[in-house]
């Protein structure tokens, strides 16, 4: 099977917004390739491809790439996104001279690179991810998350994926109920059980991340203590019907790596489903918005326990009273 390529070369910073687009006009699996500090940033004109530099990308700018499949609609998705893009400074994030580039790639072969890429990775003190293609001994008390990305984004490798974990291993002492939103691959919520929640309700808006998590679940043999579905945000908390009593709210504790703005969106249902004493961890805050999510959540009512920082990016922890 063929899969047309979308790529976005623009700043780090629009790498988040820039991946939301494409999910949100239908991509099936997004990948992001961040740049290593190469030395001046090189210019190219509005819609040019830059000419990359040997073996990298040019300093502060990701490559963001969205697959779509073979039906789709390529060139009002190229006019979509060439248009939200340039609207991105409207929202406090500079894509840059941003460029889009058009590509196809056999499914094989993407499935390949993922395999070419992506090793062992230690992403906390005790927490790493490990391939289940790859041959892994951990050491005495490593925990070991093994994962198949597919087609779904979160491989732990991305500092808002590595901020949450690692909040997760500060905030989970045992035994607690979790929501995790915006699941992707599942990598939070089987994180969250190996450092010994009793059990995580993991939501998705997109049914590919919805079984691209169900089959990560299975690869940990956690089945009976995650349960998955397709949700958006917390829409399905709303018909309590359509989730386990096991796993339906209050909970101990919600994660959600997502963007600023769409956390900005359910602070309030966040709010609902956490017990009091329960924890909010958020992350996926660029810096230029994490003021604004902060003074969110404490006027949602929200005590502020922590902030965790890897590059531009932030993680908070927050607590309900």
């Amino acid at each position: 099977m063929q899969w047309f390529e979308v790529s976005v070369l623009a700043r780090q910073e629009a790498q988040e917004m820039a991946a939301h687009y494409l999910w949100e006009f239908g991509a099936a699996g997004v990948a992001i390739e961040e740049s290593q500090p190469q030395g001046p940033d090189r210019g190219a004109r509005p819609g040019e491809w830059f000419e990359l530099p040997p073996g990298g990308l040019p300093e502060g700018y990701a490559k963001i790439t969205g697959y779509f499949h073979e039906g789709a609609d390529i060139p009002d998705i190229e006019r979509r996104l060439r248009q939200a893009l340039e609207d991105l400074p409207s929202f406090g994030y500079d894509p840059g001279e941003f460029a889009v580039e058009i590509g196809s790639v056999r499914e094989e072969d993407w499935a390949e690179a993922w395999k070419k890429y992506y090793k062992p990775v230690p992403v906390t003190e005790r927490l790493t991810v490990k391939p289940v293609w790859e041959e892994y001994a951990p050491r005495p008390g490593e925990i070991v998350i093994e994962l198949d990305p597919g087609m779904a984004f979160g491989t732990g490798t991305h500092p808002t994926t590595k901020l949450c974990l690692t909040a997760l291993e500060r905030t989970v002492r045992g035994g607690e109920t979790v929501i995790d939103v915006g699941t992707g691959s599942g990598i939070l919520a089987v994180g969250a059980v190996k450092l010994g929640a009793a059990r995580v309700l993991a939501l998705d808006l997109d049914p590919v991340a919805v079984s691209s998590a169900a089959a990560n679940i299975r690869l940990n043999g956690l089945e009976d203590r995650i349960e998955v579905r397709e949700s958006d945000l917390l829409e399905i908390l709303k018909n309590g019907d359509n989730v386990p009593p096991a796993f339906a709210p209050p909970a101990d504790l919600v994660t959600a790596n997502l963007l600023a703005e769409i956390i900005l969106r359910f602070i309030d249902d966040v709010m609902q489903v956490l017990k009091p004493g329960g924890m909010f961890i958020a992350s996926g805050i660029y810096e230029n918005r994490e003021e604004q999510v902060v003074g969110a959540l404490r006027e949602a009512g929200f005590e502020e326990i922590a902030r965790l920082r890897e590059e531009r990016w932030t993680a908070l922890i927050v607590r309900k009273p």
